[in-house]
C-alpha cells in the first residue's frame, strides 16, 4: 500500500461527527431565522411598529443583506480563523443588535440595526453551512438542514404573531445564546483540507474524475443563479402576507396557511431526493422553476383566500426544491468547499435585491402586481441559467448535467 492509500484510509473527515452534523443543523435554523420567518416579521414592523410597506422593504433588505456580507467575510476567513471564533464573533453581533432593536423603534436607527443583526447571523451561519459542506455527504447534509427547516419554519409561523416585536427579538437572542455551550462541537480544521482528503479517497472514481474537469465559472455561475431565485423567494416571501391583506384576504384565513403550508416543506424534501435519485439535480430543478414562476406571476391579477393557498402551499413545496437541487449543485461542483461558505452570501444578496426592488416598484406606485411580475421574471431567469448549464454539459460533461 502506498503513502497516499495509507494516509487515505487514516483520514477521518472531523465534520462527519454527529456532534459537528447536529450543531452545524442547528446554527443553520437560527442563522436563517429572519429569513424563513420574514412574512411574519415583516407584518409585525408595519402593525407593531408603524413601518410602511416601502419601510419594510428596506428594513427586510438591510437584515438579509447583512447576512450575505457577513457570509462573504466569513468564506475570506474560515480556513484562516478558528471556525468556534468566527462563531463567537457572529452570534455576539447578532445578539448585541437585537437586544438594542428592544428600545429602539426608530425607523432609520432600526434599518442599521437589522443590517449588523445580519452581519452577525451572516458570520454564524456561513461557519455552519460551510461545515455542513465539508461534510464527506454535502448533498444530504443540506437535505437533512431543508428538511428541519420545515419545523421551524412552521414554528415560526405559529408562535411569532402571538409575540410583541420585543418577544420576536428576545426569542432571536435566546437561541443564538443556547449555542455557546456547544461551540466546542465545532470542528476548527479548514474545509479545504478536509475535502482535499476526502477528494483523495475519491479519485479513483470515474464520475469524480469527470467532475475535476469542470470550468471554473461553473461555480460561480451557480451562486449567481441562486442570488437570482432568492430575489424572487425574497420578495416573495417578505410581501406575501401583506399583499393578501391588502386585497382583502382573510386575516385568520392568511395565518392558517402561512403555518400549514410550512409543513410541505417537509414532503418537499423528500420528494427531491426521490426524484433526484431517478432524474438527476438539473432536469427537476428546471421544472421547478417553471412551475415557481407560474405559481408566483399568477398572483399580479390580484390575491384571493383561494389563490393565497394555492401559490403559498405550492411555493412552500417548490422553494425546498429549489434549495436541495441548487446547494446539491454547489457541493458537487466545489470540491474545494469554498463555495459552501458563499452559499448564504448568494441568498442574503438575492434577499437584499429582492425586497428593495418591490419596495421601488410599490414606490412608483405600480403595486402589487409589479412586484409579482417581477418575482416571476426573477424565477424565469434562473430557470435559463440553469437551462443553459444543463444544455452546455448534456454532451461535454455528462457528470454534472446528470449529477445528482
Amino acid at each position: 500500500m502506498n503513502v497516499t492509500n495509507a494516509q487515505t484510509m487514516d483520514f477521518k473527515n472531523p465534520f462527519d461527527s454527529w456532534k459537528s452534523i447536529v450543531i452545524s443543523l442547528y446554527m443553520t435554523l437560527i442563522g436563517y431565522g429572519v429569513l424563513v420567518g420574514i412574512p411574519v416579521i415583516s407584518t409585525a414592523w408595519v402593525t407593531l411598529l408603524g413601518f410602511s410597506e416601502v419601510e419594510v422593504g428596506r428594513v427586510a433588505g438591510a437584515d438579509l443583506g447583512g447576512l450575505s456580507i457577513g457570509a462573504v467575510v466569513t468564506a475570506i476567513f474560515v480556513t484562516r480563523v478558528s471556525r468556534r471564533l468566527l462563531a463567537i464573533v457572529g452570534l455576539s453581533l447578532a445578539v448585541m443588535a437585537n437586544f438594542l432593536c428592544i428600545t429602539i423603534v426608530d425607523y432609520d436607527q432600526v434599518l442599521w440595526l437589522r443590517a449588523l443583526a445580519g452581519f452577525g447571523s451572516g458570520i454564524y451561519t456561513a461557519v455552519a453551512v460551510s461545515s455542513l459542506g465539508a461534510s464527506s455527504k454535502p448533498a444530504r447534509a443540506y437535505n437533512a438542514m431543508l428538511f428541519a427547516f420545515a419545523f421551524s419554519q412552521a414554528l415560526e409561523m405559529h408562535f411569532l404573531p402571538l409575540l410583541s416585536m420585543a418577544g420576536i427579538y428576545k426569542v432571536f437572542i435566546v437561541c443564538f445564546l443556547l449555542t455557546i455551550p456547544f461551540l466546542k462541537w465545532i470542528p476548527v480544521y479548514s474545509s479545504a483540507s478536509a475535502r482535499q482528503s476526502e477528494s483523495m479517497a475519491q479519485e479513483s472514481s470515474p464520475e469524480a474524475a469527470a467532475l475535476q474537469n469542470i470550468p471554473a465559472y461553473v461555480p460561480w455561475l451557480c451562486l449567481f443563479a441562486i442570488v437570482v431565485a432568492y430575489i424572487n423567494i425574497g420578495a416573495y416571501w417578505t410581501y406575501i402576507e401583506l399583499a393578501a391583506l391588502a386585497d382583502k384576504a382573510d386575516p385568520e384565513w392568511i395565518g392558517q396557511v402561512l403555518t400549514w403550508s410550512s409543513l410541505c416543506s417537509i414532503v418537499g424534501c423528500l420528494f427531491a431526493t426521490v426524484l433526484s435519485n431517478r432524474y438527476g439535480l438539473l432536469r427537476p430543478l428546471l421544472v421547478t422553476l417553471l412551475t415557481v414562476s407560474v405559481i408566483v406571476g399568477m398572483l399580479a391579477n390580484g390575491i384571493t383566500d383561494t389563490t393565497f393557498f394555492v401559490s403559498v402551499f405550492a411555493f412552500n413545496f417548490l422553494w425546498i426544491f429549489n434549495d436541495v437541487y441548487q446547494m446539491s449543485i454547489v457541493a458537487n461542483v466545489d470540491k474545494s468547499g469554498r463555495f459552501a461558505a458563499l452559499l448564504p452570501g448568494a441568498q442574503g444578496l438575492g434577499q437584499i435585491i429582492g425586497p428593495n426592488v418591490a419596495a421601488s416598484i410599490l414606490a412608483l406606485n405600480l403595486g402589487y402586481s409589479g412586484v409579482f411580475l417581477m418575482c416571476a421574471a426573477a424565477a424565469f431567469i434562473a430557470l435559463l441559467i440553469y437551462g443553459f448549464m444543463y444544455f452546455r454539459f448534456k454532451q461535454t460533461i455528462p457528470a454534472l448535467a446528470y449529477a445528482t
